[in-house]
């Protein structure tokens, strides 16, 4: 089995870079299962009925997200009817939403689970203690388990790697936007990279217009943040997994600079 695993996707330009590319991988690649990072998809942050829509047609078969889930409204009418939509698992009970779902593949459940990090980002429950809790879960129905952790600091997304190596197929970081140079298979079999990066504006910085976030950084006074555009870069890793062992045998990183 093939998983591939796509950076944030920012905004229409990285809209379209996905559905561009993303089925021409899962032709090429042989790619059984996809899962993207949707949460920037609608103007840079956020997603809507349409970015989602969108997002499944060019090829997403689960969707995660991170702390601009809520940033457009809408999405609080249909993410509770969204099966393959998840939010991070650590915003407090009674949120709407889930943070984890088993996707049916051929006679396998192939189980997504969803955490933000705590260091430089929104106060929320403990990633590693609400790990556990998602193990106990989904543990005994699924046969492959995969996380995307949305987190800032790269100590904390390597911690999450040793933690949970052994006990998942693959972790995956997301938010920064910048791929990582550092895929590997951890000792316990875990496949793991620190950021997958992004799917969206190539000459930019995270996806937004440089002169603008130059200007933020130079004077200090707020500033609209506009997407930028032209060419795209396209991010994400490819995992093999044992069809009989169901373990992880192989992790690949995908850049495509357009």
């Amino acid at each position: 089995m093939r998983i591939m695993l796509t950076g944030d996707v920012v905004g229409r330009p990285g809209r379209r870079a996905f559905q561009k590319y993303t089925p021409k991988l899962r032709k090429e690649r042989q790619i059984d299962i996809v899962v993207v990072n949707g949460e920037n998809s609608a103007g840079g942050k956020g997603i809507t009925r349409k970015s989602l829509d969108e997002l499944y047609h060019g090829g997403a078969d689960i969707i995660t997200s991170g702390n601009h889930i809520w940033d457009k409204k809408d999405v609080l009418g249909f993410i509770d009817r969204e099966p393959f939509l998840v939010r991070p698992a650590n915003y407090p009970e009674g949120a709407p939403g889930k943070g984890c779902c088993v996707y049916p593949f051929r006679s396998k459940n192939i189980g997504v689970m969803n955490l933000s990090g705590r260091t430089f980002m929104p106060a929320l429950d403990c990633p590693f203690q609400k790990s556990e809790a998602l193990l106990r879960e989904l543990t005994p129905v699924c046969d492959v388990l995969l996380l995307d952790f949305h987190a800032e600091a790269t100590s904390e997304k390597m911690a999450m790697g040793w933690y949970l190596d052994g006990r998942v197929n693959c972790i995956v970081g997301t938010h920064t936007h910048i791929q990582t140079a550092d895929e590997r298979i951890l000792p316990g079999g875990t496949a793991y990279i620190t950021d997958l990066g992004m799917v969206g504006p190539w000459n930019s910085v995270l996806g937004v217009c440089t002169n603008l976030v130059i200007e933020k950084f130079t004077k200090g006074l707020p500033v609209r943040f506009d997407l930028a555009n032209g060419s795209s870069v396209y991010s994400a890793v490819i995992i093999e997994i044992d069809d009989a062992s169901n373990r992880t045998t192989a992790i690949e990183r995908i850049l495509i600079k357009e």
